[in-house]
This record gives structure tokens, C-alpha cells and sequence, in this order.
């Protein structure tokens, strides 16, 4: 099993930037897919990004693509979610996901994880 804890988030202006961590227990990190997720209140949890156990592969959703960046240290068990350019509607609880998987190919549902940390607040103001 793996323990997810994330950090980072805060309140930033729109144009600004922020960088959420999530620090995996265990010793067999590298072993696992992780992935971001965000949801608002009263909607799913959507995909946002996504990386392979390796760091090879990574996807994102359009509306992200070319302003977030994932990427995992796995000496550190750590992944990151590098958010630049933010906009209002980048407002959202934001959830790390794992799920052991040693594959090149990443996945983008809830249902393919099984670990989840308890999220983390981001707020962009107009």
C-alpha cells in the first residue's frame, strides 16, 4: 500500500503560479503510476495529469496543456504538479492519485487508481 500526502496549494492571482507536491510512503514508489485530479464542489473529479512509473510518459488534459507540468522524483517519492499560467478556472480541490502499474502507457480515470491523498485547496482570484 501507499499513503499520498499533498501540499502546495494556496490562494494565487489569476497569471500567477503554484506547485503542488505529493509525497508517497512505502518503498515501492517507483513502481507506481501516479496522477493528479481536481474536482469542484458539487461536480466529478476530473483528470488533470498524469505519469508513468518511469517518468517517461505523461498526459494532460487539454485544458492544462502547455501551462501544467508533471513530473515525480522517485529518490524522493515525490511527484509534482508545476501549474503556470493560472486561471479562475483552475480553481478546484486538487487530488493525487496511484495506482502500481509498470507500464509506459499512463491512465486518465478515477477508477484506475486506487490510492488517493486528501487533497489540497489551489484558489485563483480574477
Amino acid at each position: 500500500q501507499v499513503q499520498l500526502v499533498e501540499s502546495g496549494g494556496g490562494l494565487v492571482q489569476a497569471g500567477g503560479s503554484l506547485r503542488l507536491s505529493c509525497a508517497a510512503s512505502g518503498r515501492t514508489f517507483s513502481t507506481y503510476a501516479m496522477a493528479w485530479f481536481r474536482q469542484v464542489s458539487g461536480k466529478e473529479r476530473e483528470f488533470v495529469a498524469a505519469i508513468n512509473w518511469s517518468g517517461g510518459t505523461t498526459d494532460y488534459t487539454d485544458s492544462v496543456k502547455g501551462r501544467f507540468t508533471i513530473s515525480r522524483d522517485n529518490a524522493k517519492n515525490t511527484v509534482y504538479l508545476q501549474m503556470n499560467s493560472l486561471k479562475p478556472e483552475d480553481t478546484a480541490v486538487y487530488y493525487c492519485a496511484a495506482q502500481r502499474l509498470r507500464l509506459t502507457v499512463v491512465r486518465t480515470t478515477t477508477r484506475e487508481y486506487g490510492y488517493w491523498g486528501q487533497g489540497t485547496q489551489v484558489t485563483v482570484s480574477s
